[in-house]
């Protein structure tokens, strides 16, 4: 998806020109906004296929840009960009409905290759068939298959795997999964997503010590490895 309209949301007038070359050089069209009132009025009005958004910006910072875009209805990805050891402001960004962050200081490498996975991600049509790790996932038939074995999936679980086969190597907060397979922005304990995780977990042979596959992320929530 290389002509892809992404927005970069940075008040450094510097490291924007760096990110708005490098993503221009990719083949995407990129576009710059350094304040958060004007990139949320932007975002809402234009369709982007990705916002690039720093968390420090004049006028409103990035968590609030991003919680109003998701009142509003706006489902566009969200790559946030936060400071190094600050987890608390990782966790308020992710709860707040961005889908993916990197931390500062980072290499433009990385940011384009999160950046060309948020958009695979959003792009990938849906399969029916799932490969993850050493099972096979039926979105279809409602089971899973591994070692020649048949195991039934709840529709719960069905929806959480779609949210990971979707994003793969994505951080996904437990808010997510409350949103997008319960259909609530509040539930009364995150526990619920916990519990579900270990049942995936085991149906799907990822269970140990260090699960390979459907990985803890401590204080933010799991990140699925293919």
């Amino acid at each position: 998806m290389t002509d892809a309209k992404i927005l970069v949301v940075e008040d450094d007038e510097s490291l924007a020109l760096v990110l708005s070359d490098a993503l221009g050089h990719e083949g995407y069209r990129a576009l710059v906004e350094r304040d958060g009132q004007r990139a949320l009025e932007r975002a809402t009005a234009t369709r982007f296929d990705l916002v690039i958004l720093d968390l420090m910006l004049p006028t409103l910072d990035g968590t609030e840009v991003c919680r109003r875009l998701r009142r509003a209805g706006v489902r566009t990805p969200v790559l946030m960009l936060t400071a190094r050891g600050r987890e608390e402001d990782r966790v308020r960004g992710l709860d707040a409905g961005a889908d993916d962050y990197v931390t500062k200081p980072f290499s433009v490498r990385e940011l384009l290759a999160r950046v060309r996975a948020r958009l695979r991600a959003t792009t990938a049509p849906p399969s029916d068939v799932v490969r993850m790790g050493d099972a096979e996932v039926d979105f279809v038939a409602h089971v899973l298959r591994r070692g020649g074995a048949e195991v039934a999936l709840t529709k719960t679980e069905l929806g959480m795997l779609r949210v990971f086969a979707r994003n793969p190597g994505v951080v996904l907060p437990r808010a997510r999964f409350l949103d997008e397979v319960w259909g609530l922005r509040s539930f009364p304990t995150t526990r619920t997503v916990d519990m579900h995780v270990l049942r995936l977990r085991e149906k799907l042979g990822d269970v140990g010590d260090e699960p390979r596959h459907l990985r803890t992320v401590h204080g933010v929530g799991y990140r699925y490895d293919p």
